[in-house]
């Protein structure tokens, strides 16, 4: 007598193309992380610096480093509340990055 019940959680035929020319050009996916660099009109020039300058991370790191500076030497007079909170919670969104790269490093 056949089993009246069956279950399984993966299908029957599992495969996956991968496709080393695609990953290159405009991103990927490798299992369940999918990298998408977004549309560029100069693919070249924007692979060229992420290597040799830095990742968006680190880009953005240090223009958050700069906007630190520059927030903390400016002379907020004359701004409205909206604009003092924008730069408030910039400032804490900078203190908070700065909490998780120590606790990661083991400072």
């Amino acid at each position: 007598m056949p089993n009246a019940f069956q279950f399984s959680l993966a299908p029957q035929d599992l495969w996956q193309a991968i496709n080393p020319v695609s990953i290159s050009q405009r991103g990927g996916q490798f299992g369940f992380i999918n990298i998408d660099l977004g549309q560029t009109p100069a693919p070249e020039t924007e692979r060229t610096i992420l290597e040799e300058v830095g990742s968006y991370g680190r880009q953005l790191g240090r223009i958050g480093d700069a906007l630190e500076v520059l927030v903390k030497h400016f002379n907020r007079q004359g701004l409205g509340e909206a604009e003092n909170d924008a730069l408030d919670i910039l400032i804490g969104q900078l203190a908070q990055i700065r909490q998780i790269k120590s606790a990661k490093r083991g400072d």
